[in-house]
C-alpha cells in the first residue's frame, strides 16, 4: 500500500483534491466526510504518486516505507474501511464548488470565535469576491482550542495551524483580538458594522458529574486542566495536587486520554513540545504513577477514536491495562475492541508508570475532608432501551479507589449567547442550516453541540455560510449602518504575528515548536510593539 493516513487528520479535503485518481475518501459530498475519525487511502487505487503528502497540511499522510512501529496498524485500518465502503461509484475527480454570484455591493461579515469554526467560516466567506470578514476573540491570540485543546505531544496535529496561517493571510481578512463581545461591545454594534454576524464560540464550559463531594479541592475539570497544560491565559495561574501516586479520569473520550497521556508522560519528552513551560514545572515534580479511567459502559462503546487508542498502544515506557470487559463482547467485536484485547494481554513492567483503562465502572461520590482522599464507585451492567441505545445501570457493592486527583472529563458544554435563543438541554442555538435569523447565524460547537473533528467544523462552516449567502442574494440582510469600528477596536493581524515570532524565537533557541506567552500581560506587550498592532 504506498500512503496511508495516520492520525484524526484535519480532513479539510486538500488531499482529495490533489489526488489525481480520486483514491481518499470519503470526500466531500459523500457520506460520512467530516463525521468519520479520518479519512483513508484507497490500496487498490493509489498510484503512489505522493500529491496528497503535498497537499496535507498536517503530514497525516505516509508512504507505507516511511511508517514507524506504532504507526504500522494505520496500514490495516485504512485497507478494512474500503471492505464496507468500496466507493465502486467514485468520480474521477473532486469537483471544487464554484463561487456565488454575489449581488453588488460588499458583503461584511463579523464572526466572533476565532477557533477552527471561525476561521473555516471566514475561508469559506472570502472564497467569493467583494466579502470582508471581522474575526473577532476575546483573547489575543488566536485558533481557540487548535492552540489551546490539542495535547503538547501531538505536534503533528497542531500543524493545522498552518492552514489557518494561510488563511488569515487572504484579502478581506481583518482581525480584532482581545475583543469580547457582551462586554467591550454589543450584539447590535457588531450589527450596525456588518450585514450579517456568525457565532462560533465553541462550548467554554465542562458538563459536572452531580455526584456527592464534586466540589472538594482535587476535583476538577479536564476541560480547566488541557488550558492549563497548553497555556491559556485564564489558567496560567492554577495549582494541581500531584502528590498523589494515582490520578482518576472520568470518561474515556479523546480529552481523557490526552489527560493520562500527559500525567504519565517522561517530562524530558515534554519539554521538546509546546506545553507551558509552569506546567512542565508541575509535572517533573509530580508524584502521580498510575491514572485510572473509569467508563460506565464497555470498551465497545468508548467514546476514543481508534488512531487516539493507537497513540496510546504506542507509548513505549508506559504500561497500559484494561479492567472490566463484558463477558458477552467478542474481543473482535470491531478494530477498537480487537486493540483493547491486545492491551488487556500485554503483561505490566514492574516500576513503570500505568494507564489503567477501566470500563463498566460509574462514579458514586468522592471521600475526603475538605480535600479528595478517595473516590467511590461501583460496577455497572449494559442494556439496550427502547430506542436501541446500550445504556449502563450500576449493580454491586461499592468500591473505593484511593487517589487525591480527580478530573472529570465527560464533555464539553456552552454557554448561552447574550441575545441569542438557547436549548438548556443540548447547550446549543437553535438554528436552521446555521441560520438562527437572517443576520445572524451560527456555526461550530454552538451549533451543534461539542462533537466532532477539527475537520467537522468545514463542512459545518459551509452550510452556515450557504444560509448567509442565500440570504444575502434574497435580499434579507440590513446593510451596515456604520464603518471603522466602535469603542475597541482590538488586536490585529499584525498584533498575532509579532505574538507568534516571539513564541517560535523563543522555542528555537530551546529546540521547541514554541514557547508560548502565558500570561496576559506579556501577550498584549508583545502585541501592542508591534508596528500596526491594532486592527
Amino acid at each position: 500500500m504506498p500512503y496511508v493516513v495516520t492520525r484524526s487528520c484535519c480532513a479539510d479535503a486538500s488531499c482529495v483534491l490533489a489526488c489525481p485518481v480520486n483514491c481518499i475518501h470519503p470526500a466531500p459530498g459523500e457520506p460520512g466526510f467530516g463525521t468519520t475519525e479520518m479519512l483513508y487511502v484507497d490500496p487498490r487505487t493509489c498510484v503512489d504518486c505522493g500529491a496528497c503528502t503535498t497537499a496535507c497540511p498536517v503530514d497525516a499522510l505516509k508512504p507505507h516505507t516511511a511508517l514507524t512501529e506504532g504507526e504500522l496498524p494505520f496500514l490495516e485500518l485504512n485497507a478494512s474501511y474500503y471492505k464496507e465502503n468500496p466507493h465502486t461509484d467514485r468520480a474521477p475527480m473532486y469537483v471544487v464548488p464554484g463561487q456565488r454570484a454575489l449581488p453588488a455591493g460588499e458583503l461584511s461579515v463579523a464572526v466572533v470565535g476565532a477557533g477552527p469554526a471561525g476561521l473555516f467560516a471566514a475561508d469559506e466567506l472570502l472564497r467569493h469576491p467583494g466579502v470582508r470578514v471581522t474575526v473577532l476573540d476575546r483573547l489575543p491570540t488566536p485558533y481557540g482550542l487548535a492552540r489551546a485543546g490539542v495535547a503538547p505531544d501531538h505536534q503533528d496535529t497542531k500543524q493545522v495551524t498552518e492552514l489557518f496561517r494561510a488563511i488569515e493571510s487572504q484579502a478581506g481578512f481583518r482581525y480584532r483580538l482581545g475583543v469580547e463581545v457582551g462586554a467591550d461591545l454589543t450584539h447590535d454594534d457588531l450589527l450596525r458594522e456588518h450585514h450579517a454576524v456568525i457565532y462560533a464560540v465553541g462550548a467554554a464550559t465542562d458538563k459536572r458529574l452531580g455526584i456527592e463531594g464534586e466540589e472538594l479541592a482535587g476535583s476538577v475539570s479536564a476541560t480547566e486542566f488541557v488550558a492549563w497544560y497548553n497555556g491559556h491565559p485564564d489558567r496560567a495561574d492554577d495549582a494541581y495536587p500531584f502528590d498523589t501516586e494515582r490520578a482518576v479520569v472520568i470518561g474515556n473520550g479523546n480529552v481523557a486520554l490526552d489527560v493520562a497521556r500527559i500525567l504519565t508522560a517522561d517530562p524530558e519528552v515534554l519539554a521538546r513540545t509546546d506545553i507551558s513551560d509552569r506546567a512542565l514545572a508541575a509535572l517533573r515534580a509530580s508524584k502521580v504513577r498510575e491514572v485510572v479511567l473509569l467508563g460506565r459502559r464497555g470498551p465497545a462503546q468508548a467514546a476514543f477514536t481508534v488512531p487516539e487508542l493507537l497513540a496510546l498502544r504506542a507509548l513505549k515506557d508506559v504500561d497500559v491495562r484494561v479492567e472490566g470487559w463484558p463477558e458477552d463482547l467478542a474481543p473482535d467485536a470491531t478494530e477498537k475492541t480487537r486493540l483493547l484485547w491486545e492491551l488487556a494481554g500485554r503483561t505490566p513492567v514492574e516500576g513503570r508508570r500505568r494507564i489503567v483503562l477501566r470500563f463498566l465502572a460509574s462514579p458514586v461520590r468522592l471521600l475526603g475532608e475538605g480535600s479528595v482522599e478517595a473516590l467511590e464507585f461501583t460496577s455497572t451492567e449494559l442494556y439496550t432501551d427502547g430506542d436501541g441505545t446500550v445504556r449502563a445501570r450500576r449493580t454491586g457493592a461499592p468500591q473505593s479507589l484511593e487517589t487525591g486527583l480527580v478530573l472529570r472529563s465527560v464533555g464539553y458544554r456552552a454557554r448561552p449567547v447574550p441575545g441569542l435563543p438557547f436549548d438548556e438541554d443540548s447547550a446549543t442555538v437553535p438554528h436552521e442550516r446555521g441560520r438562527v435569523r437572517p443576520g445572524v447565524y451560527v456555526a461550530g460547537w454552538i451549533k451543534r453541540g461539542a462533537t466532532g473533528y477539527i475537520g467537522t467544523n468545514k463542512t459545518c462552516a459551509q452550510e452556515t455560510v450557504e444560509s448567509l449567502l442565500d440570504d444575502f442574494a434574497a435580499g434579507l440582510l440590513s446593510r451596515p449602518e456604520q464603518r471603522g469600528g466602535v469603542a475597541v477596536d482590538g488586536l490585529g493581524l499584525d498584533a498575532w504575528l509579532a505574538i507568534d515570532r516571539e513564541e517560535r524565537a523563543a522555542g528555537e533557541a530551546q529546540d521547541r515548536p514554541r514557547v508560548k506567552l502565558t500570561d496576559a500581560e506579556s501577550l498584549h506587550r508583545v502585541a501592542n510593539a508591534a508596528p500596526a498592532a491594532r486592527g
